[in-house]
């Protein structure tokens, strides 16, 4: 229930969580992390299909 929320990160950045955050956490999620979160989720980078990510972010964004 975050998409299009703003979110404080723990470098004290305020974003929005969109398309792109999603998809760079999924892949980077040690980079911006939010604040009040540990830094813990592995990378998926390179695991996933192109296909794979667009139908992990609609599920994400579906999510209340």
């Amino acid at each position: 229930g975050v998409f299009g929320k703003r979110e404080e990160l723990a470098d004290g950045r305020i974003i929005t969580v969109d398309d792109n955050y999603i998809r760079n956490h999924i892949e980077e999620p040690q980079k911006n992390v939010v604040k009040g979160f540990s830094p813990v989720m592995p990378t998926y980078k390179g695991q996933l299909s192109e296909s794979e990510m667009n139908a992990l972010i609609a599920y994400i964004k579906s999510l209340k």
